[in-house]
């Protein structure tokens, strides 16, 4: 749970600085550095997702949701969890 964590952090925070160099400044090297890592961020999200033995079918295919899934799953399989402690 905590390697998913991190990566859906990264790979929002990576999406946000894309954006902005995107629609701002523009500059080469910063998509050349945060592009590689935001897509890594994505395939460890999905990775992580799917070898997790708490995750449903729908957590799965949310974590595949581009941008947004790593969090979306993070927030269903902490809800799931918060149940189970109830």
């Amino acid at each position: 749970m905590r390697t998913l964590r991190i990566a859906a952090v990264v790979e929002a925070v990576s999406l946000m600085v894309l954006l902005v160099n995107l629609f701002a400044t523009h500059i080469e090297a910063i998509s050349s550095l945060v592009g590689p890592l935001h897509g890594a961020a994505y395939l460890v999200v999905i990775t992580a997702t799917l070898l997790s033995a708490t995750a449903s079918s729908g957590v799965r295919w949310r974590a595949a949701i581009p941008a947004i899934g790593g969090l979306l799953a993070l927030w269903q399989l902490r809800d799931r969890s918060r149940a189970n402690h109830l």
